[in-house]
């Protein structure tokens, strides 16, 4: 795992034990739709219906969403099991979360 990777996972643990993070589909959903969402990510290993859904909310919401690791991955950063979606509430996480994953993404 790529330190950049180990960087957000740890972010995304430190959202959670602030109380700033909401997981699983209904849950996600819901902070989009009430617009409580700051960024929406969702497991690359998600099912296409699940990354379809989050992309046409998040997308009519204006809220920014990336697909980054896996469901066991995203669920292990914030102390649950498996995850395939992860709403972060807070402004601050959001943007350095977002900067983390755009500065992956830019090298792979």
């Amino acid at each position: 795992m790529q330190l950049n990777n180990k960087k957000i996972f740890s972010l995304l643990g430190l959202a959670a034990k602030s109380g700033n993070i909401v997981s699983g589909e209904f849950a996600t959903e819901k902070a989009v739709k009430c617009q409580k969402a700051k960024l929406c990510i969702v497991a690359k290993d998600s099912s296409d219906n699940t990354k379809k859904l989050f992309h046409d909310k998040c997308k009519y919401y204006e809220v920014p969403i990336y697909e980054f690791g896996k469901k066991e991955e995203l669920g292990h950063a914030i102390g649950k099991e498996f995850r395939a979606s992860i709403a972060v509430m807070d402004e601050g996480f959001a943007k350095n979360l977002i900067s983390q994953i755009d500065a992956v993404i830019k090298t792979e």
